[in-house]
């Protein structure tokens, strides 16, 4: 889950963390009437994305007046991607340097990092590409959490002394958030420093589990609405995990960590997968609305299924695909590789209805269906 900008900040100062005033207005009439309150303030493009100032997303505004007109020229545009429906409309803060803080998954060290910069704001990213020692790296034990040592030490020698006590609270506070939140990443860019040696978050990225929803069912009705395609709408309506791709190799597979090897090998063999699609044990049930599914992209070319059973046995999954295909009648070829509980049923089972032999190996599967794909795609 994703969350702009407005839904995020008022959950860091739930933790603590000072956010300037704001007012959320997804008309001009309502952005010029949030100046009048608010006064000299900036307008600000409500998307769940990033590089806003540089598309033009966010405008400095001194009268009211000017707030309607940003808010104007600000709704309906579109930034990577996302349309523009609401603006913030946020008190303006003095500022005297931007630094940049956030607490993210770190698949390096398996849990929480700690990143922090005394040079946030637009560039943070290219600041960092140049010079490496630009961006401060903590990794941080789950078991205590970041520590007031790991955190002095985060800022240490930054000419932040004046501000540390504050500086190390904030960011305690931010890892509360983190862990509060069930956050995959919790950002802050810019970080300020006040001319009256304050800090406050002037943003806040958001990006929360989505497993973590039973938990977190109150912010999750705030999140930012999930990107569809059209295929995808229809899957996540079906309760299938389906990502439109632009390849021309269909994969159906039973758990996302093999339907992840499998989309890898085929473009280890010089595939593109066309799709991701985890479906275990509801293949019987789910099947037809599955194959329906990775077979309205036109792009497909063949279909490679891979089952691999523990718990879910492989010949009842085979049998729902099976039965799904035999229904639909495509015209693209179908490989299989099964393996695990019920294979031997599962192979005579596709050997008997559908007159294919499935792979013993995955990789030759996938060669198969890689192969059968290009042939297709030279013939067109």
């Amino acid at each position: 889950m994703n969350f702009e900008e407005h839904a995020a900040k008022p959950l860091l100062a739930r933790h603590g963390i000072a956010v300037p005033v704001s007012r959320l207005a997804a008309t001009p009439d309502e952005a010029e009437a949030a100046a009048r309150e608010i006064g000299k303030c900036v307008v600000k493009a409500q998307v769940p994305t990033g590089k806003r100032g540089k598309a033009g997303g966010i405008k400095l505004a001194a009268t009211p007046a000017e707030s309607r007109a940003h808010a104007s020229a600000i709704l309906g545009m579109e930034i990577g991607g996302w349309p523009v429906h609401r603006v913030l409309v946020e008190a303006q803060t003095g500022i005297a340097r931007e630094l940049y803080a956030s607490i993210l998954n770190d698949s390096a060290s398996k849990g929480p990092m700690l990143l922090f910069s005394a040079m946030g704001g637009m560039d943070v990213e290219e600041v960092a590409e140049k010079d490496p020692h630009a961006m401060r790296r903590v990794a941080i034990a789950i078991a205590t959490g970041l520590t007031d040592e790991q955190a002095r030490n985060a800022i240490k020698g930054l000419g932040l002394d004046a501000v540390a006590g504050e500086l190390v609270r904030v960011l305690l506070a931010l890892y509360r958030a983190y862990r509060d939140l069930d956050a995959e990443l919790i950002e802050i860019n810019p970080l300020v420093v006040t001319t009256d040696n304050r800090i406050i978050a002037l943003d806040c990225k958001l990006t929360i589990d989505d497993g973590a929803v039973p938990r977190q069912a109150e912010i999750a009705a705030t999140a930012a609405p999930e990107k569809y395609t059209r295929l995808e709408a229809e899957a996540a309506a079906a309760g299938l995990k389906y990502i439109e791709l632009d390849g021309s190799v269909g994969i159906l597979a039973n758990g996302a960590g093999l339907t992840m090897t499998t989309m890898d090998v085929v473009a280890h063999f010089g595939g593109r997968p066309a799709n991701f699609l985890e479906i275990g044990g509801e293949a019987y049930t789910k099947a037809k609305t599955a194959l329906s599914i990775v077979l309205a992209n036109q792009n497909v070319k063949s279909v490679l299924v891979n089952f691999c059973g523990a718990f879910a046995r492989t010949d009842v999954m085979a049998e729902g695909v099976i039965n799904a295909w035999q229904e639909l009648s495509p015209d693209v070829p179908i490989f299989f590789t099964i393996h695990g509980t019920g294979e031997d049923q599962a192979v005579a089972l596709v050997r008997e209805r559908l007159g294919i032999e499935p792979y013993d190996l995955m990789d030759d599967a996938v060669k198969a269906a890689v192969a059968a794909a290009a042939d297709h795609e030279v013939r067109a």
